[in-house]
This record gives structure tokens, sequence and C-alpha cells, in this order.
């Protein structure tokens, strides 16, 4: 059995903690969350980024992690099983260097204080609403929808540009720029199925990662505005953040690695 010297964690236990804080369990989710791909016994160096790709193998590779952690694994619903191609090369790679994969998704978007939502709401400035026990207010499958104000009050287009410079890219916009923004709903990633919750629950403008063709018809015909930010932009905050509580909850060393995506 492996000396676990200072410094060094059990794989068990790195995956225990994470999974009391996120509570994958309340999930119904569309991949599987926790340990997705097994490694080494014991770990001392992570490496978090938004998506198991074959470039953040590579760099945990070449930084000797003995794990990665992030939003987006493998495994989704409803593709094709067979290892080749694209998952050949990522899964074959990690295995060769005995490299734990670890993956939460809506876990980890849904998590009070270190998800994507949270996490993007302290980023942008914005003042979360909350109900009288003090949890965020929501809407939505999972309570992923979440509600609040903006860093200001403002009008759309002043809302766009902070949103742009703060996360340092142009958002596409659907509404009116001088519209008030009073009451703002959010979810990251690729959320526009939601708006129509939004919608319905009272916002003045709806801010995801993504957007489809029917976001825009709705938002013109509804009267709400619709923000699409990026995927990969509203969601590199929750795992940094979950790597940093890692950290100094159980003193493994922690390097957050953010690899651009245009998405």
């Amino acid at each position: 059995m492996e000396d676990l010297s200072v410094g060094k964690v059990a794989t068990t236990n790195v995956l225990g903690w994470l999974n009391e804080t996120l509570e994958p369990a309340r999930f119904a989710d569309y991949c599987p969350n926790g340990l997705q791909v097994q490694g080494k016994p014991s770990i001392s160096r992570v490496l978090t980024g938004v998506t198991a790709s074959l470039a953040l193998i590579e760099a945990a590779i070449q930084t000797q992690a003995d794990a990665v952690l992030v939003h987006h694994g493998w495994f989704w619903r409803g593709e094709d099983p067979t290892v080749r191609g694209q998952k050949h090369q990522r899964l074959s790679k990690l295995l060769a260097n005995d490299i734990n994969l670890f993956a939460y998704h809506l876990p980890l978007d849904a998590h009070p204080l270190l998800g994507n939502n949270a996490q993007l709401a302290w980023h942008l400035g914005w003042s979360v609403e909350r109900d009288s026990q003090g949890e965020p207010v929501t809407a939505g499958p999972n309570g992923l929808i979440w509600f609040g104000r903006p860093h200001t009050d403002c009008t759309l287009a002043a809302l766009s540009a902070h949103i742009a410079d703060r996360l340092q890219r142009e958002p596409m916009v659907i509404g009116e720029p001088d519209q008030l923004c009073r009451r703002i709903a959010w979810c990251t990633g690729a959320a526009q199925g939601m708006f129509e919750a939004a919608i319905d629950a009272g916002a003045d403008v709806f801010i995801t990662g993504e957007i489809s063709e029917p976001s825009a018809h709705l938002a013109r015909e509804l009267g709400v505005s619709f923000i699409s930010a990026g995927h990969h932009a509203t969601e590199r905050y929750g795992v940094a953040a979950l790597g940093v509580a890692l950290q100094e909850a159980l003193g493994v060393s922690v390097e957050f690695l953010d690899i651009d995506n245009p998405a």
C-alpha cells in the first residue's frame, strides 16, 4: 500500500469531501457525478478546469497532477458508448498516467456558495435575491435559475457592457438597449430552455451562456431581454472556487487552468 506522506490525501477522502460538499445524489443529471475515472490511490496535486478536454489532460500530465477536477466530464446520456476517436485519445492518456478524473455537473451549478450561479453573481457584483431563511430564490428544474439585482440599477445596454467587461467576452443581447433591468435572472451554461420559466417568475432580463433560435422570438414578443454571455465564460468560476475550497479543506495543491473556449 502506498505511503500517504505529508501533502498526500487518499483518493477516497477527496471523493468523500467532494460528495459531501456538492451532494450529487440530490440531482437527476445527464452524466455520472463524482469519480468518473479511477487513477492513483492518493492525491497531492489537482488540476481543475471547466472541461475534461485533451488539452487539460495533457496539462495535467505535464504538471504531474494526480487528479483532474472539472465541471464538464464524460459519459453523457445518449452519447456513443464505444471508446474510439476523441474518447480514446482522452481516456488512453488519462489511464496511461494513472490520473483520477472527478466531474460534477448540475451539483456544481447549484451549490449556494461554490456553484457556477453563485460565483457568477459574485464576480459580476450582483445582489442575490434570498428567502426568509437566507437561501437563494430559485426557479426551474433543480432550482437552477437564480434571481437578483445587478450591481447598480441600470439599462440593458449598461448591464451588457458590464458583463462584457467582467467576462472579457462580448455577449449576444436581445432587447431594447434602454430597458431598465431591475430584477435579473440567470443560469450559467446552456440554459436557454429555461427562459420561459424566468419570464414567468417576473424577470426583466435572463442571462445564460447560450442562445437558441426561439430565444430571440420570446424576448422580442414578450418584452423580456435575453443575454447570451458564453457557456464557458459563465462557468469558469465555480470549479475554480471548488478547487480553492478543496485545497483549504484537505491541504492538497490545486491549480485552475482556464483553457479558452469561444462558445
